[in-house]
């Protein structure tokens, strides 16, 4: 037992290393990474939009072409009314490094809020869709937002943390911030950027743009404000947030994502073990298979 804590607390530190010096898991090896996002349409999927039900893609917001899933909005009647979406990886994660790159394009849709123009994200530790109700706007979760920048000369920067309906620990203390900036260098026009998220349950969470780490934080959990329309009983304020869905989001501006990968970072940490992997870094001792 001692000898695997003490296997635990390295791998943990060695990740810690990498991070800190730009380096992603990615970058050592491709093992086990899983595709979410078959480049072909949303199965596995599933849209929320506020004013909507659960699985109602109005005007086909979220759209797979090109091997690409597309945001747009030129099926749209009228302004834009708050019609915030977001849409569902069915399935929930709790320890992950999460990879994927976005770009913006087109023009804001009218009556979208300034702040939205050049702006999204990708929501994790999410509450279930089919949880909210039709006329919650943002679910319960934590968001590292997407930016590009607007005025040439002025800091932009993407892979902030955002937090609707949730609190962060951040340098030390909850962070009574909505939005906390990242070090990221400001990205213009519509190049391509990658994103890399790295979460270990209600522990660390690092974000991670192009190969440079640029933000980390510490103990999300339910809190905070912004969120509107929620089930109240959904919202325990201080209950740690361990896992959840991941999302990409929609608020007015049309985006790109594509190469969308996942891997679980929590698994069986012995070597002896068939099903051992050697990039796990949380112990689940219970799956081992010899």
């Amino acid at each position: 037992m001692k000898k695997q804590i003490l296997r635990t607390s390295l791998t943990i530190t060695v990740l810690l290393l990498l991070i800190g010096c730009g380096v992603s898991k990615s970058q050592q090896t491709q093992d086990d990474w899983v595709n979410m996002f078959n480049g072909e349409n949303l199965k596995g999927w599933t849209t929320k939009i506020h004013h909507y039900e659960v699985g109602d893609n109005y005007g086909d917001t979220f759209r797979a072409e090109d091997g690409m899933i597309k945001v747009r909005y030129d099926q749209y009647e009228g302004e834009f009314n708050d019609r915030f979406s977001h849409l569902y990886y069915d399935r929930p994660y709790s320890d992950f490094h999460l990879t994927m790159q976005y770009r913006f394009v087109g023009e804001l849709h009218p009556g979208a809020p300034d702040y939205t123009l050049l702006n999204s994200g990708i929501m994790f530790h999410s509450q279930d869709p089919r949880t909210m109700l039709k006329e919650q706007d943002w679910p319960i979760s934590v968001e590292m937002q997407f930016l590009a920048g607007i005025e040439e000369g002025k800091e932009r920067p993407t892979g902030n943390m955002c937090s609707p309906g949730t609190d962060v620990v951040y340098e030390g203390k909850i962070d009574p911030r909505h939005c906390i900036n990242s070090t990221s260098d400001t990205y213009y026009g519509d190049q391509w950027v990658t994103a890399e998220l790295i979460v270990l349950h209600d522990s660390l969470i690092t974000h991670i743009i192009n190969g440079k780490t640029v933000l980390q934080y510490t103990k999300p959990q339910i809190g905070g404000g912004v969120v509107k329309g929620f089930d109240p009983s959904l919202k325990q304020d201080g209950k740690p947030l361990k896992e959840g869905l991941i999302a990409l989001q929609s608020e007015g501006q049309p985006i790109d994502f594509k190469n969308i990968k996942i891997r679980n970072l929590k698994g069986c940490m012995d070597p002896k073990a068939k099903n051992f992997k050697d990039y796990y870094v949380i112990p689940d001792m219970k799956s081992c298979s010899y």
